[in-house]
């Protein structure tokens, strides 16, 4: 049924399925969030090379006030990836299974702060900072909680290591083996699977933002609570008892791109 097959994306037993769908709703979910935060703080707040690279330039332009605002930024973003790993790290000890639903479930209920509050209040001053903050933590939140998910293999907020997959895949995929394939000589050969992974993920950040950008222009802060409210739907299957666990077996194990579903 479809509730069980939902509620199995942000169970603790994970398979190679449930962690690529997974990561390809919060890719859309990110792109959606980074594209409508810009237009809200003119700022993206998942990119976090560039923010670094801004400290930098900003520093030695000696513009200070600048440099403070980005630290701020990529603090809330390392406070974020903290949470969430504080979060699935106490599950896990107690062997609970809102290990993974938890911290979905904190950045459904920030995003919907977001929504919520942006609509009512007018984001200026003090209030743009303190958005820009709440945007980052969601970031860092969020792309911490899928890279613990998938031990390190899917990451959902920026995609800069994503298109180098895949242009060294593509670069696999071109390449002319002269030579006959040889324990001494193995052939060059694409991860198609990993290739087609990358390129959804990316293609979803695309989608996400393209729709969030558009959702904030036509609607505003407002926008944000539909996504949100479908997240926490999402992540609070995982509260509501199961009947059926006892008949699964709990399996934990690395996600791996050689063998995508």
């Amino acid at each position: 049924m479809p509730v069980e097959y939902l509620r199995t994306l942000t169970a603790p037993e994970r398979t190679r399925r449930t962690d690529v769908h997974l990561g390809l709703f919060l890719a859309f979910n990110a792109g959606a969030i980074n594209a409508g935060g810009f237009l809200a703080v003119s700022q993206y707040t998942s990119h976090m090379t560039g923010l670094v690279s801004e400290m930098a330039d900003h520093l030695a332009l000696g513009h200070m006030d600048l440099v403070k605002g980005a630290l701020i930024s990529v603090l809330s973003f390392l406070a974020g990836a903290a949470t969430s790993a504080i979060m699935i790290n106490w599950a896990r000890r107690r062997r609970s299974r809102h290990e993974f639903s938890a911290p979905l479930l904190l950045v459904a209920i920030l995003m919907l702060a977001f929504g919520v509050l942006g609509a009512y209040h007018r984001v200026i001053g003090s209030s743009l900072i303190m958005t820009v903050v709440l945007l980052c933590f969601i970031m860092g939140l969020q792309n911490a909680m899928i890279t613990k998910v998938s031990n390190s293999v899917i990451r959902t907020t920026h995609v800069t290591g994503m298109v180098t997959d895949i242009g060294i895949e593509l670069g696999r995929l071109l390449y002319w083996n002269r030579t006959p394939d040889s324990p001494e000589h193995p052939a060059v050969r694409a991860n198609l699977r990993r290739l087609r992974l990358h390129v959804s993920l990316v293609l979803m950040f695309f989608l996400g933002g393209l729709l969030g950008a558009l959702g904030f222009k036509h609607l505003g802060y407002i926008a944000t609570v539909p996504p949100a409210l479908l997240l926490a739907a999402l992540s609070s299957l995982q509260f509501i008892p199961d009947r059926n666990a006892d008949a699964r077996t709990p399996v934990r194990r690395p996600v791996s791109v050689d063998d995508q579903a």
